[in-house]
């Protein structure tokens, strides 16, 4: 049975759009299809500011594979457009992340995946565009939408829309 599975995308380094292209397609092939597409938005670094900006989009798939097997993918994605984890450091610069934010409503609260993502509440990045796509979706653990999850979001960093 097919799954909704919401990802973040980030990245800052290099042609961060071509990058993301390149991750929507690999996501394809290797976990599912392809919903829906937020536009791309752009903001100031969070948490380590000292750094280019950064640009995200929001991915909606719907897949046939476990939470755990996605996780997997992701990671293989990253790793093959060139990402490398460094341990014990976040938020540094990076040629895309992949975050898995939502799959379907289910809570999973394992040592290498926490779903839903455990920050994406307190990050604009993540709530512009994800409010585009689903805004009355709930927050199974919050029990609020997106779009109130949006409005009472404390993050300062300004998050602005590119253009297409």
């Amino acid at each position: 049975m097919s799954k909704q599975v919401v990802f973040s995308l980030g990245g800052n380094v290099g042609n961060v759009s071509q990058t993301f292209l390149k991750a929507i397609n690999s996501l394809e092939k290797k976990v599912g299809k392809l919903i829906k597409s937020s536009t791309i938005y752009t903001t100031k670094a969070w948490g380590i500011e000292n750094q280019p900006d950064f640009i995200n989009q929001i991915v909606i798939f719907k897949t046939q594979l476990l939470p755990h097997e996605v996780l997997i993918k992701c990671l293989q994605i990253e790793k093959e457009l060139g990402r490398k984890r460094i341990d014990g450091e976040k938020w540094q610069q990076r040629v895309i992340d992949i975050d898995i934010l939502f799959y379907e409503s289910e809570i999973i609260n394992f040592n290498n995946l926490i779903i839903p993502h455990p920050y994406l509440h307190q990050r604009n990045f993540v709530l512009f565009p994800l409010a585009e796509l689903m805004p009355e979706f709930i927050h199974p653990l919050l029990r609020k939408t997106i779009a109130e999850l949006k409005k009472g979001c404390q993050d300062n960093l300004k998050v602005i829309k590119l253009l297409a």
